[in-house]
């Protein structure tokens, strides 16, 4: 059975992580093409304050506040968004963080909670939505990225996470989609790397403030692809074409691809001491004071 999928502006839309990157701008976006959306994230006072802009600007919106690792709150934000808009039609698990740090460096702690939030929290997202979307038809995207086809030094344990993410969600497409015949669409969006605060987010073990390397995407593209991958079946995509050159490059040449990686190590950090080692691996983007924001702030800004 096809895939039952609605233009935007007819969609109820849940976005986990809603409170700032590639989620917020995909929320914002959404609520510009007419879709009723539900933003969720732990910053609530953040995703109020969206709420009020978009309804301001003639949207409809609501937040969830949500902890993405506790299956009963996902469960309860499936169960909000029926409450308030009878359905859910597109279902995007977004929230996620980063961690720095050589492999052989990362506590087991911190490792275990990125799990629990990058890949435990993307499977509750998928439980939880999964019973609706096979009722009336939608569209289920998993955010991973394009270290889930390929890998970054000293981000080892998030490329990790983002491999199971990629693994989960090609099995699980095959389960719903070719066996169930479900009019259900199973989406995994991999952006390369995107200018958000990302890296402000990331639990660092190194003894330098984090960066990204260059070219970086705009989170608005990446709330494109999600958005199209709402309304037109789509299996999988690579939304930069620095995103589909990594992961190119990993597959059909991999020692190439280590050599290349190993010299990127120096463009992983900025010449000055970390400012946040724990990120929000255990707050908010809110308590980090990055929420509502879509990109980042470099670094050597406030």
């Amino acid at each position: 059975m096809a895939a039952r999928l609605k233009k935007v502006k007819d969609q109820v839309i849940v976005i986990t992580g809603a409170s700032s990157g590639i989620g917020l701008a995909t929320a914002t976006e959404a609520a510009k093409r007419g879709a009723k959306v539900v933003l969720a994230a732990r910053s609530d006072q953040t995703l109020d304050g969206v709420v009020k802009q978009i309804t301001a600007a003639g949207g409809d919106a609501t937040a969830v506040p949500c902890d993405v690792t506790d299956r009963a709150q996902v469960d309860e934000l499936a169960a909000a968004a029926v409450r308030k808009y009878g359905r859910v039609d597109t279902w995007v698990n977004n929230a996620g963080m980063g961690m720095w740090g050589r492999l052989d460096e990362t506590p087991e702690a911190d490792a275990r909670r990125l799990f629990d939030i990058n890949f435990w929290g993307l499977v509750n997202g998928c439980l939880a939505a999964l019973p609706h979307l096979k009722k009336q038809g939608g569209a289920l995207v998993n955010v991973g990225s394009e270290v889930s086809d390929a890998f970054a030094p000293l981000q080892g344990m998030y490329v990790a996470t983002k491999h199971a993410v990629k693994g989960y969600t090609d099995c699980l497409r095959v389960e719903i989609e070719e066996v169930d015949k479900a009019p259900v669409s199973i989406t995994l969006i991999q952006p390369g790397a995107t200018d958000t605060p990302f890296p402000e987010h990331a639990r660092n073990v190194t003894d330098q403030e984090p960066k990204l390397p260059n070219p970086q995407d705009d989170p608005g593209h990446v709330a494109e692809a999600i958005l199209d991958a709402a309304e037109t079946h789509t299996r999988e995509k690579k939304v930069s074409t620095s995103a589909l050159l990594n992961a190119t490059m990993a597959k059909v040449a991999g020692g190439v691809a280590d050599f290349l990686s190993g010299k990127k190590t120096a463009d992983m950090h900025y010449d000055e001491p970390p400012r946040n080692p724990a990120g929000i691996l255990e707050g908010s983007s809110e308590a980090a004071g990055t929420a509502g924001r879509t990109h980042g702030a470099g670094g050597k800004e406030g």
